[in-house]
């Protein structure tokens, strides 16, 4: 009982790693037969080039969301204010400039 570590760990090396490779045959394996197999040809996709594909940072689509909820959220303060009379909106209303 004094090696049962040792002899554990060899038991488990000789499963986990492959053959020393002594028992192996000394003739080669023999070779394999040609068979005719159809070819198949797969659609001819055009390859993807950098210039051609649109690809935007996360980060910046998220800042222009940003801005653009931003620009949103002000108009719809402004006109919810100038209902009580209070002109604190933009100059440019839906495109039509507005004169105070």
């Amino acid at each position: 009982m004094p090696h049962a570590i040792a002899w554990i760990f060899e038991s488990l090396l000789r499963l986990l790693l492959p053959a020393r490779g002594r028992h192996r045959s000394p003739e080669p394996p023999p070779a394999a037969r040609a068979v005719d197999t159809p070819t198949v040809r797969l659609p001819r996709v055009p390859m993807l080039r950098g210039e051609d594909n649109r690809l935007v940072r996360p980060y910046l689509v998220a800042y222009e969301r940003r801005q653009e909820e931003q620009k949103r959220r002000a108009r719809r303060r402004a006109l919810v204010v100038a209902t009580y009379g209070v002109d604190i909106g933009p100059r440019r209303i839906h495109g039509v400039e507005v004169t105070a």
